[in-house]
């Protein structure tokens, strides 16, 4: 080991880290999962030819490298351990070019989302995905995790909202996939394969992304209250069965509303009560805001409108803090289950009935218009109890079972990786394996992420 950090340092010079502290920092990320020890070094990489050489001696030595960007995924995909090294981009967080007339931007993968909105503002353009934690976690991050956001219900996921990667391969070669212009079929779309991939197939070290212009116009929020977290969820899909488009709609159950107003020293909420809170955008904001009113009266909501920006400003505070209302409580494991829209009602149902089951209470927030539900477990202790994933696992197969998926936006990681198969089925797990093993034949890639040892 200790001859492969002399070989990085030859190369890399101080940008080899292995102080205590940095090789502390990789173990974790945001889900609460450490990995079993530290890494072998932290390479804060600043240029591609950083991530190429890093590359080409970890191929060379077999040794195994973890892509980190901030560390703030959910699943424990970016968890560096024993013998492993740890690739940091956040260092390399430029803008390279930006083309309002061709609406794209090439930027490095250490950029902030939030960071990458500011800058582009001035040029009257944005990229639409906007996961809560945008002001926190990296483009590349998101592109390796195939985020979401509160938007994405309009405006498209990540995968929606990318033209061209840079990616430097296993052995340290680097290509380029995907164009810059608004079509292209050439060959198989390894752009999209790419993206959500979790850092198994390469390291994404640029990105061309598909931007859209910043449209003069107001949005207008509103909140809706409800007797419960089902009558909710039914409301929410009468929205989407109209036909009229929300920017965003987010649900939060009694449990996440309660949590949330005690952090930010809120009233309390009605007992039981859960909370829809919408926000309409563009020229038919309110148009759209009155029809959707209408709507959620007619399903048993209390509405109100945002009276001014404060308020909506206060609104998307309340939704925006539930993963910190959640950190007060404990340890948090925080899920990320998607079903069908039509099925948000009977996905809730479930999750009551694993409540009762399991005598847990799971607090859950969900990107209604979308059908993305956040179920979060809390408990004491760094590990998950086994009780705990019992529960989750019975969630995990409700979903399933309803046509939904393990996973919308946070990824499989180390946390999800025992019910790939079962969402899967053995032929297609097998040709992913497959692709696995042609980008990465010396495994090298963040083993034990995405699939088992097993698989």
């Amino acid at each position: 080991m200790s001859a492969v950090v002399d070989l990085l340092r030859a190369e890399l010079g101080d940008r080899v880290d292995i102080t205590p502290a940095a090789l502390e920092d990789a173990r974790a990320d945001k889900s609460g999962h450490r990995s079993t020890g530290a890494g072998l070094a932290v390479v804060h990489a600043a240029t591609v030819a950083d991530v190429q050489a890093t590359m080409r001696i970890a191929s060379a030595t077999g040794t195994p490298v973890v892509v980190r960007g901030a560390g703030t995924g959910l699943a424990g995909g970016a968890n560096t351990g024993p013998g492993e090294i740890a690739l940091s981009l956040r260092g390399m967080d430029r803008i390279l070019d930006v083309r309002p007339d061709d609406l794209l931007a090439v930027v490095e993968p250490g950029i902030l989302n939030a960071s990458l909105n500011t800058q582009l503002a001035e040029h009257g353009l944005w990229w639409a995905p906007d996961p809560a934690s945008r002001e926190i976690s990296t483009v590349g991050g998101n592109i390796a995790t195939g985020a979401g956001g509160l938007l994405c219900a309009k405006y498209g996921v990540v995968r929606d909202a990318v033209l061209a990667l840079d990616v430097v391969l296993a052995d340290g070669r680097l290509i380029s996939v995907g164009h810059r212009s608004v079509k292209g079929v050439t060959g198989y779309d390894l752009t999209a394969l790419m993206i959500g991939s979790e850092g198994t197939l390469g390291v994404v070290v640029g990105a061309t992304l598909k931007l859209r212009r910043l449209v003069p116009g107001e949005t207008r929020t509103l909140t809706a209250t409800f007797a419960d977290v089902r009558a909710a969820a039914r409301a929410a899909a009468s929205v989407t069965a109209s036909g009229v488009q929300p920017a965003i709609m987010e649900l939060m159950d009694a449990a996440s509303l309660a949590a949330v107003h005690d952090l930010l020293s809120l009233p309390a909420p009605e007992p039981g009560a859960a909370q829809l809170t919408v926000q309409t955008d563009g020229a038919d904001a309110a148009a759209a805001q009155a029809e959707i009113a209408e709507l959620l009266t007619a399903a048993g909501g209390t509405v109100r409108l945002a009276a001014d920006d404060a308020e909506a400003a206060l609104l998307w505070r309340i939704r925006r803090s539930m993963h910190p209302a959640m950190e007060r409580l404990g340890t948090t494991l925080i899920e990320d289950v998607s079903v069908p829209r039509s099925a948000l009602p009977r996905m809730f149902d479930e999750i009551a009935r694993i409540e009762a089951a399991s005598g847990l209470t799971i607090p859950t927030v969900c990107h209604a218009g979308d059908g993305n539900l956040h179920p979060n477990f809390v408990f004491d202790g760094p590990e998950v109890p086994a009780h705990v994933w019992a529960a989750a696992d019975e969630l995990f197969r409700a979903a399933l079972r309803l046509g939904g998926t393990l996973t919308g936006e946070h990824g499989i990681g180390i946390l999800k990786r025992r019910w790939l198969a079962d969402e899967l089925g053995d032929d297609q797990l097998a040709l992913q394996r497959g692709i696995k093993a042609v980008f990465d034949p010396a495994g090298v890639l963040n083993p034990g992420k995405v699939f088992t040892a097993a698989d």
